[in-house]
């Protein structure tokens, strides 16, 4: 798909009448991992874009507000009127952002270990301490779109109306932590109180790549959460 003279991956499956769900890898800056047909939830209509300068999609570093462009390029592109955001990790925070700009064509967010829009020496130093301990997953990522995107939501992070655009969005946003993370979950879990209508839950005994380690685990976390979004 070609959106602003770059060639964009964007992979489908699913039924084409079934309610539609775009899924959101994590980085920022690693390819499109989740496009697998073992973990998407069966009846939907599953969207898998590979971010601007990764993997199969052209261009080069960017901007969060490029990334939101992409996606809201492809929604029309495609024509999608309004879907479900489901992301991992880094995919969970775009996710977020993404429904505090455009809450229209965003019906709910499903997040899960993301972060959060926290910066905390507390939380680094947990992360950092627990870095040796975490099962390595081997994912392909590009380092410039990595380093520019990290630094794009560290800006957002520090806007004066953040946490009152946060605190106004009416999209449903439930954040799902990993239980053996090594990511402290309490950036997601006040983030889920504070809007409108979040909710935050756990899934016990995984770590942060859950769709890698225990693929079976994601999948139906995936379907229970998506199927409940879509009720809601």
């Amino acid at each position: 798909m070609r959106v602003d003279d770059v060639d964009l991956h964007v992979g489908a499956a699913g039924p084409i009448q079934g309610p539609d769900l775009l899924l959101l890898t994590g980085g920022p800056g690693c390819v499109q991992y989740l496009e697998r047909a073992d973990l998407g939830p069966p009846g939907f209509r599953c969207w898998y874009p590979e971010p601007r300068g990764v993997g199969r999609s052209g261009g080069g570093p960017h901007t969060i507000e490029r990334a939101i462009a992409d996606l809201e390029a492809i929604r029309v592109a495609v024509g999608v009127d309004a879907w479900t955001v489901l992301g991992h990790s880094w995919g969970s925070d775009l996710a977020v952002r993404y429904a505090v700009e455009h809450p229209g064509p965003v019906t709910a967010v499903v997040g899960i270990a993301g972060r959060g829009p926290q910066r905390d020496r507390l939380w680094s130093e947990a992360y950092e301490s627990g870095r040796p301990t975490e099962p390595v997953v081997e994912i392909e990522w590009d380092e410039g779109v990595h380093a520019a995107l990290a630094h794009s939501f560290t800006e957002w992070t520090q806007h004066p109306d953040l946490w009152r655009r946060l605190a106004d969005c009416d999209v449903p946003i439930h954040l799902i932590a990993a239980g053996d993370d090594i990511r402290p979950a309490w950036p997601a879990e006040q983030l889920a109180r504070l809007v409108r209508h979040g909710r935050f839950s756990v899934v016990p005994d995984v770590p942060h790549d859950l769709w890698a380690t225990h693929p079976e685990v994601w999948a139906q976390t995936v379907r229970d959460a998506v199927a409940d979004a879509v009720r809601r």
